[in-house]
C-alpha cells in the first residue's frame, strides 16, 4: 500500500506583482538587499497581464459598415503579443536582477486583475511572504485606479510587505 502524498510545501521567499517595472523592480532589488539570506530559494516572481480593453478597441471600429463594430482577430492577437514580450521583458530583468544577487528564482505571467490574480497566486502556492512594490498616488489617482498593494495587504491570506521607493 502506497503512503499518502505528502502535504505541499510553502514556497520559500516572496512573490511580487510585476505591474510597473520601475516600482517592482526596486522591490525585487530591496527584497533582495534586505530579506535575501533569511530566504530559502527559490523566490517567486509573478507578473500580472491586465485584460486587453476590448471596450476601447470595439469603440475604435464604430462606423464600420452596418454600424456593427468589429475587432479585428489580428489587432487582438498583436495587442496580446505585445503584452506577453512586455511581461517577458519584465521577467527577464528581474531574473538579471535575482542572479545578480545569486538568487534562484521562477517566473510566473497571469492574465486577469493584478490585485486578484496576486493574492489568488500567493494562496493557491502557499506563499510565505508577498512582496509587492507601491506607486506612491496620491489619493485621487488611487480612488479612480485603485491600489494593488492596498488591495494584497486586506485580502492577502500571507503577510504582505509593501516596499515604497524613496524619491
Amino acid at each position: 500500500m502506497a503512503s499518502p502524498p505528502a502535504p505541499p510545501q510553502p514556497r520559500q521567499g516572496g512573490m511580487g506583482g510585476g505591474d510597473e517595472s520601475e516600482c517592482s523592480h526596486y522591490a525585487l532589488e530591496w527584497a533582495l538587499r534586505n530579506l535575501a539570506p533569511a530566504t530559502r530559494p527559490p523566490l517567486l516572481v509573478l507578473t500580472v497581464q491586465p485584460l486587453l480593453p476590448l471596450g476601447y478597441v470595439s469603440a475604435a471600429s464604430f462606423g464600420s459598415p452596418l454600424g456593427t463594430p468589429v475587432v479585428a482577430p489580428e489587432l487582438i492577437r498583436s495587442m496580446q503579443e505585445q503584452q506577453q514580450q512586455l511581461s517577458q521583458a519584465l521577467l527577464n530583468k528581474a531574473k538579471e536582477i535575482c542572479a545578480h544577487h545569486g538568487v534562484a528564482v521562477e517566473t510566473m505571467i497571469k492574465v486577469g486583475d493584478p490585485k486578484e490574480m496576486i493574492c489568488e497566486a500567493a494562496e493557491k502556492l502557499k506563499v510565505d511572504l508577498l512582496i509587492v512594490g507601491s506607486h506612491s498616488r496620491g489619493p485621487v489617482q488611487r480612488l479612480f485606479l485603485g491600489s494593488v498593494s492596498n488591495y494584497c495587504m486586506h485580502h492577502s491570506k500571507c503577510p504582505v510587505l509593501v516596499v515604497k521607493k524613496q524619491e
